[in-house]
């Protein structure tokens, strides 16, 4: 793909350069032009990549070389940020250039920040940010370093100064915690991961990392999110792909972000299912897409979390238990609305169960690998449509309303 420059941009700018990692480009009319904004291209590229290169080394005096001696304020805050990244086990630390846009001494610039956990990211995390520099005596400053747009979620870094916690399965990297709530937090992690093993033993690496921030409010930035909608959620596991998008199915780096606030009030088994449930999301990353309905994806991670335990289904299921005696039990499978954090705690308690409900349903009438060939075949699926009627059929070799009708007898068994 060959990059771009456009001339006459709004505004005071001179011009503006795309550049792409395939190559330049150019359908600018002045040839010198075009080889001067090519050339600040370069020199701001060497001036991040010297800074990239200072967080590898760590070289705090050359990571704050790269800042404008005047920019006394964003000197200040890098100082703090290379000091909270001391115990991060970086792998990388890369800046990719996708937009230069200068005026004068001045420029402005759109990058993609990509950095790799060593030992647990299979690729680079991509963060979008927005640097602007100047030009000094022939040499480009960073005088400041913004969320890039569309970019709504910190990085723990930049909460704090981050302990990291080494497991035998896991990494937990936490701000505002100590080291023996962070070692606890390990352990559960580490009986998780075999347990999501003897169910799902292919296809993922065994380990994971968490993050544990100082409170709900610094969870919620972590995630770009309200603190509303996850006050009273115990961990979320986030799945960023190299591009940065979120991808369902193409994560190189996934995340378990735990609430602090809510995960200390459940008891040990309370823990341990929540991390069960939020590991087999790691495990299945690769298998699940936007053809995997909610239902299937969270009920399937419930009844791995579940799965050995002597949990009976009335206390596993109470909001659906309630529906059921009360002559309302579901007539369809829920949707993923059903899903919402805003869609009121009852319903959502009740999606999860019939989720779970409806995987421990096949797991027993047709079996745990035919399960998880359910799982797989529905996330292979091109799309949405279809996908769950044709695994039915070819994996289950039944009919959606069949299906329904044994969940619906399933569930007044199971709970009347």
């Amino acid at each position: 793909m060959a990059g771009r420059v456009a001339w006459g941009a709004v505004g005071r700018w001179a011009a503006v350069v795309l550049l792409v990692v395939s190559g330049w480009g150019c359908t600018a009319p002045a040839k010198g032009a075009d080889r001067a904004a090519r050339e600040t291209a370069r020199e701001i590229a060497a001036t991040l990549d010297r800074r990239a290169a200072a967080v590898m080394h760590r070289d705090e005096r050359a990571y704050l070389a790269v800042v404008d001696p005047s920019a006394t304020a964003l000197r200040a805050a890098a100082r703090r940020e290379f000091g909270n990244l001391a115990e991060v086990p970086l792998g990388s630390w890369t800046y990719r250039l996708t937009d230069v846009e200068r005026s004068g001494d001045r420029a402005t610039v759109r990058a993609e920040l990509r950095h790799r956990i060593a030992g647990y990211d299979s690729a680079p995390v991509a963060e979008p940010r927005t640097l602007e520099l100047r030009e000094r005596a022939g040499r480009w400053y960073v005088t400041a370093d913004l969320p890039g747009e569309g970019s709504g979620a910190q990085q723990l870094w930049e909460q704090g100064r981050v302990r990291a916690v080494r497991g035998a399965h896991s990494l937990v990297l936490g701000v505002g915690q100590d080291d023996a709530r962070l070692r606890a937090v390990a352990d559960a992690a580490d009986a998780a991961v075999p347990a999501v093993a003897d169910a799902w033993p292919d296809g993922w690496a065994r380990r994971e990392v968490l993050l544990v921030p100082a409170s709900s409010e610094a969870m919620a930035r972590l995630l770009g999110a309200s603190t509303d909608g996850y006050r009273d959620i115990a961990a979320v596991t986030t799945g960023i792909s190299a591009d940065g998008s979120g991808t369902p199915g193409a994560s190189p780096a996934d995340r378990i972000v735990v609430n602090p606030t809510a995960y200390d009030t459940l008891g040990t088994f309370g823990q341990h299912v929540v991390l069960t449930h939020e590991t087999t999301h790691v495990a299945t990353r690769a298998a699940t897409s936007a053809a995997t309905p909610l239902w299937l994806s969270e009920g399937f991670a419930d009844w791995v979390a579940y799965r050995g335990t002597d949990r009976t289904a009335e206390r596993i299921a109470p909001e659906l238990q309630r529906a059921v005696r009360a002559g309302d039990t579901p007539a369809a499978l829920p949707s993923d609305e059903d899903f919402a954090f805003g869609a009121g705690a009852d319903r959502l308690a009740r999606a999860y169960e019939s989720g779970w409900l409806a995987c421990e349903l096949i797991a027993g009438r047709w079996g745990e690998r035919k399960l998880t060939g359910f799982y797989r075949a529905v996330g292979a699926h091109a799309g949405r449509d279809g996908a769950v009627e044709d695994a039915l059929h070819t994996v289950l070799a039944t009919t959606p309303e069949d299906f329904t009708a044994r969940w619906r007898d399933y569930l007044r068994q199971r709970l009347g």
